[in-house]
């Protein structure tokens, strides 16, 4: 990861299409000229796994079925616990027959239409509930040095509770950190910082002007602002936290994605 701050690579969040859409092809198309336009500026794109809950396609098959490139460093796979154990094996497989390496590990938002992998798949008997630390140590285990795994970080958490998983993510084999969504300066974040320089941070930026949809990402009350301006706080971001890589959610591509390439100087 400190490839890509280094080489100030954004990282473009892209979701894949929702299974239930009721309009399939337009929403695959959607998605092959978003990830492919992400590719041709030099991007990393991430692909998120059944975000909120809403289950969607795995970006592996996706990219499969549409026979879209691969550059190792511009792809990134969200994966999170909600899967079936053959699944999940389907997936990192794919990921690693198709190159793609870098994976961010959550423990993920579920719902009763999701199944969620038991303590007994991934080989652990000192939990009740697997969560990202486990899936971590999985991957690391099943999978030796094969993918580049990060973590979340979530400052809108307990603090001392946030920095006590942390730790056991970085004993797990966590070796960046991707932040929650940051629409200003966070003492919390800055802490992080501190206390891990040898980790590469990264700081989600929110790109959306709705600001209810923050709240029930991070599950924290942020209030309405209609002053918002989410490229002018992109810039403050950089500014703010020269140091770290930025994660671009809910990038307008038709809005604002032609902006973007001025505001890393």
């Amino acid at each position: 990861m400190l490839h890509h701050i280094r080489n100030k690579i954004y990282l473009v969040e892209v979701l894949p299409p929702k299974q239930d859409s009721e309009k399939l092809e337009k929403d695959l198309e959607k998605f092959s000229n978003k990830y492919t336009r992400v590719m041709e500026s030099g991007y990393c794109a991430c692909i998120t796994d059944n975000a909120m809950g809403l289950l969607s396609f795995q970006g592996p098959e996706i990219i499969e079925e549409l026979k879209l490139p691969v550059m190792p460093e511009q792809v990134m796979i969200h994966l999170n616990t909600f899967h079936r154990k053959d699944d999940l094996d389907n997936i990192l497989e794919s990921c690693k027959s198709k190159g793609i390496k870098y994976l961010l590990i959550i423990t993920g938002d579920g719902s009763d239409r999701l199944p969620k992998l038991r303590p007994s798949d991934v080989d652990t008997t000192d939990v009740e509930s697997v969560t990202s630390v486990e899936l971590l140590k999985y991957i690391n285990r099943e999978y030796p040095d094969s993918f580049v795994l990060g973590v979340a970080f979530n400052p809108y958490e307990p603090e001392e509770h946030e920095f006590e998983k942390m730790e056991r993510k970085i004993k797990a084999g966590a070796t960046f950190i991707i932040t929650q969504p940051l629409i200003e300066k966070n003492e919390v974040v800055d802490r992080l910082i501190k206390k891990y320089p040898e980790i590469p941070v990264v700081v989600e930026a929110w790109m959306s002007r709705k600001l209810y949809l923050l709240s029930e990402a991070v599950g924290y009350e942020i209030p309405e602002n209609k002053e918002f301006d989410p490229i002018s706080t992109l810039k403050m971001l950089h500014r703010l936290y020269p140091e770290c890589g930025i994660y671009l959610s809910l990038l307008g591509f038709k809005t604002q994605y032609h902006l973007i390439k001025d505001t890393w100087t």
